[in-house]
């Protein structure tokens, strides 16, 4: 278990059922679903992919490393946001806090950092700057930059989809066509860094992984070489896997927001349709 991360989980996830439980104490309801999502699928997940078997082999095998990698960059992100918890805070919080948290949202900071473009660079080359840099060298080498980096993949995850899959009121909001544009162009750069890594004769963190099989762990860690070829295969195919999860999300949130605002229409009409008759 990792200390740090472990106590972040557990900070993030109570201040998230303090908000549900404040707003059922005033008589307000909070969706169940959103709580599953935020607590058990998405901090969930987190705790999963850091503190468990995931997190203890990470730095033994590179292919548990990229389980970890897209289990943090997407599928927490994902639930994450799904569990609205901007909107769970202005909902809750004193007015002194949520005018500092409205403050932040309409800041130009916010706003130039959720620009989708922008997100979307820092979210296909950041995989590329961690494995092709001296970063995931480092990342081994330093439980804190190692704890960082686990961090690192949940922020820019979370900055890329939570304006494309969330339903809070956050910047970088953009149609339901484009969003779904943007899931579709992640897919290629998933695919094309999976072969990299597959087909390549040099290996990721190569000095780290050589090192552990001269040692004790030797007589069962697999090859080097089969390890990353493996971890290029998951980084491929658990890619593609995610990203039909966020097209099923997108498209149901599309159909129902086509159907609400079809209602809002038919009402106006017949709001319309009133007055002219008895006008």
């Amino acid at each position: 278990m990792d200390p740090f991360l472990f106590v972040a989980a557990v900070w993030v996830t109570g201040l998230y059922v303090v908000g549900v439980l404040a707003m059922r104490r005033r008589g307000d309801r909070w969706p169940l679903g959103r709580t599953l999502a935020f607590c058990v699928a998405g901090m969930g997940g987190f705790f999963f992919a850091t503190s468990s078997g995931i997190g203890a082999y990470d730095t033994t095998l590179l292919s548990v490393h990229m389980v970890q990698h897209m289990i943090l960059s997407m599928w927490v992100p994902l639930f994450l946001a799904l569990g609205a918890p901007v909107t769970l805070a202005l909902r809750t919080l004193p007015p002194a806090p949520r005018r500092w948290l409205l403050a932040v949202l309409h800041s130009r900071v916010a706003t130039v950092v959720a620009f989708p473009p922008l997100a979307f660079a820092l979210y296909v080359v950041s995989p590329w700057a961690l494995y092709y840099s001296g970063w995931y060298d480092a990342s081994l080498a330093s439980p804190f930059v190692h704890e960082m980096m686990h961090v690192h993949l949940v922020l820019v995850g979370t900055l890329f989809f939570w304006p494309l899959m969330g339903i809070d009121p956050v910047p970088g909001r953009v149609g339901y066509p484009f969003r779904l544009l943007l899931v579709f162009l992640t897919l290629p750069f998933h695919a094309f860094l999976g072969v990299t890594v597959m087909s390549q004769d040099t290996l990721i963190g190569g000095d780290h992984y050589r090192a552990l099989r001269e040692g004790p762990m030797g007589s069962w860690l697999p090859d080097a070489a089969a390890d990353q070829e493996l971890a290029g295969g998951i980084l491929w195919s658990s890619g593609d896997l995610i990203g039909l999860v966020f097209f099923a999300v997108l498209f149901t949130q599309w159909v129902r927001s086509s159907m609400k605002e079809a209602e809002r229409e038919d009402r106006r009409l017949d709001l319309m349709e009133r007055r002219s008759s008895t006008g």
